[in-house]
């Protein structure tokens, strides 16, 4: 009975580490293929707008997306 639950428990940690590794490996394929926005890519976007962005301007839009993450 002890040895049952202990086999479960082993089988839950070492689940959970495996699990965590996995995550980490996948968003780091992820970030590295989907780079997060930086201030050039606002930059150019706004510019495709027909819009010359201020160095003003870019800085106020990049803390409003990294206050929404």
């Amino acid at each position: 009975m002890l040895q049952d639950i202990l086999l479960v428990l082993f089988g839950l940690i070492v689940g959970a580490v495996l699990g965590f590794f996995l995550c980490k490996l996948y968003m780091q394929k992820y970030l590295k293929k989907n780079p997060p926005i930086n201030e050039k890519m606002i930059e150019t976007l706004m510019s495709g707008m027909g819009r010359k962005p201020s160095q003003k301007q870019i800085k106020q839009l990049m803390q409003q997306m990294n206050r929404m993450q």
